[in-house]
């Protein structure tokens, strides 16, 4: 299994994309090996979950992408988030949602079309890591499956095995 460190490593011989490491370690000389590595940013425990996206933007406009970090507002598949607001709306119908459900929506219309695993929501939502048998991110989705049901298709897929994927064109669960 790969630490950290040496994924980081082997990321930075394919991709410049930038990168931010969450972690426990919080010893001078890791930070120091992390930004060598070539991590752009480096955020030991504790930290508070406020932080993380205006460091998010900050490195979204170092990297040349200032209009990313502008979007407070994300319409997909009838589906319409208002980050700053903390409201979402499904085909022009509000759906009450929980702070927790709306975060774990924001993360996964941010990555739409690709697969959020559990460890990674775990990671961003609560700074830690998920345990074989803690099933609140399971149940969050849940819900939020229920609230966002629509006739058409389902916003949220399951994909068994990997975690879950927000798609607002398609149709079936895999």
């Amino acid at each position: 299994m790969l630490n950290g460190f040496e994924l980081l490593r082997q990321l930075r011989k394919r991709s410049a994309i930038p990168v931010i490491m969450l972690t426990a370690r919080t010893e001078q000389s890791d930070r120091i090996a992390a930004l060598d590595a070539g991590a752009d940013d480096y955020i030991p425990k504790s930290f508070g979950r406020e932080e993380i996206l205006p460091r998010i933007r900050a490195m979204l406009r170092r990297a040349g992408n200032p209009e990313l970090c502008q979007l407070q507002i994300f319409e997909a598949g009838g589906l319409r988030l208002n980050l700053q607001k903390r409201e979402v709306w499904n085909d022009c119908a509000p759906v009450e949602v929980t702070s927790i459900e709306l975060d774990i929506l924001d993360l996964l219309v941010r990555a739409a079309g690709l697969a959020v695993s559990r460890d990674e929501l775990t990671a961003v939502l609560y700074q830690r890591c998920a345990t074989p048998f803690a099933r609140s991110i399971d149940v969050h989705i849940s819900h939020l499956l229920k609230k966002l049901e629509s006739q058409d298709h389902a916003l949220i897929l399951t994909i068994r095995g990997v975690g879950y994927l927000f798609s607002p064109g398609s149709g079936s669960e895999q």
